[in-house]
């Protein structure tokens, strides 16, 4: 391997491929330009960007936010994932204006000179939805609320980086510090998004045709391509990615736990009713329902829902609370999005609105998600503090 700059390393493989690999800031002026200018230096037969084939599609064609179908997004149970992914992508805009660059400028400027140039181009990335999906099946309860607090925090955070700052990002020291960060705040996160696209876009490039290549990702892989590819060429390791290119099941282990928590709280109601007669047993009923229903009813109400949201998500909450399969979250977000329906500028603005405190209550779009977000949180709340409650009557009781 050899290090030409601190953004670019060349790689000659066992067969005489030339692997010119540029790791860049996505939010750089400095990278386009760096890119256009190795691309005229080298002229590659084989151009390849850390792209999949839906993000190329989104960059090239008009669609955004408008395709959103957010009463899908919630019955589908991805009211979490969509929320994280505004807020990456509204943080990436954020930057990109900061620095009067759009979020992967680069990359499009490399993929864009393939065309222009006839230049065979190779889409080497996973599926973006492959990614946060894998992200998100792997991630328990506690990571999935710190990734998306995390994304939040870096929207509404007022500090600005300067270009210097944004640049001295693309130091291999710095990324690896603050990428050994993440690794211990949120594991899984950093895997998925990280360690295994390394190996996925370095068995793509590896085996991309060509033999002056040229590669553009994101400097946060750089090393980890580097390794891979290494590796590969001396058959250290296979380019099966089959296993890191689907999204996991769901965990047994989660819906048994889930039915568990259903069974217990039957359970206990069921013997209140059982030691203690029609009266106690009904009293422990209408004290569990009132506590689901009340922190249901106060997540909305401190959220701005509709009344009728408001209404029929107390109502609901108790049901819900029985079935491991239905939230009230759910529940919540689509009845707020029947009864205010999203606006067409409220598709228009999503990326701006999700950037200020007004805009959580003034889109449609993310007030659903917001609503989605408090009643889930203070249900899931209310079923645990349900536990040693009902316990500590049914022990009076007895």
């Amino acid at each position: 391997m050899e290090r030409i700059s601190d953004t670019m390393q060349r790689l000659v493989c066992a067969d005489g491929k030339e692997i010119t690999l540029i790791g860049t800031a996505h939010v750089s002026q400095d990278s386009v330009d760096e890119v256009a200018r190795t691309i005229d230096e080298i002229g590659p037969d084989r151009i390849c960007v850390e792209l999949d084939e839906g993000r190329y599609r989104s960059r090239t064609e008009v669609q955004g936010w408008e395709n959103l179908n957010i009463k899908t997004i919630l019955k589908e149970n991805k009211g979490f994932l969509m929320l994280a992914n505004m807020a990456l992508s509204s943080y990436q805009k954020k930057l990109g204006t900061q620095m009067g660059v759009s979020p992967g400028d680069e990359i499009m400027r490399a993929a864009n000179l393939a065309t222009e140039r006839n230049i065979p181009l190779s889409l080497c990335d996973r599926e973006i939805q492959v990614t946060f999906k894998r992200a998100w099946r792997l991630s328990n309860l506690w990571n999935k609320l710190k990734l998306i607090s995390s994304l939040l925090t870096a929207v509404f955070s007022k500090e600005e980086i300067s270009n210097e700052e944004l640049e001295r990002l693309k130091e291999t020291n710095v990324l690896q510090s603050m990428l050994d960060d993440m690794a211990k705040e949120l594991p899984t996160v950093k895997r998925v998004l990280i360690d295994e696209r390394d190996q996925y876009l370095a068995s793509k490039i590896y085996s991309s045709p060509g033999t002056r290549v040229v590669a553009v990702v994101g400097a946060g892989h750089a090393p980890g391509l580097v390794a891979h590819i290494e590796k590969l060429d001396r058959n250290e390791i296979s380019d099966d990615v089959t296993s890191i290119s689907s999204v996991p099941a769901s965990s047994k282990a989660g819906h048994i736990i889930s039915w568990t928590i259903v069974i217990a709280l039957l359970g206990i109601i069921a013997l209140g009713f059982i030691r203690s007669g029609w009266d106690q047993g009904l009293e422990m009923f209408l004290y569990w329902f009132g506590l689901n229903a009340s922190l249901t009813g106060l997540a909305a109400i401190l959220s701005l829902a509709h009344p009728v949201t408001i209404i029929l998500s107390m109502l609901a909450a108790p049901v819900t609370a029985l079935s491991p399969t239905l939230g009230v979250g759910m529940v919540a977000g689509i009845l707020e999005a029947s009864m205010r329906k999203p606006r067409v500028k409220d598709f228009e603005h999503v990326s701006d609105d999700i950037m200020t405190f007004k805009g959580w209550f003034s889109n449609r779009i993310i007030h659903a998600l917001l609503i989605f977000m408090t009643t889930s949180i203070f249900a899931s709340i209310g079923t645990f503090i349900a536990f040693p409650l009902l316990i500590s009557r049914l022990g009076g009781a007895a």
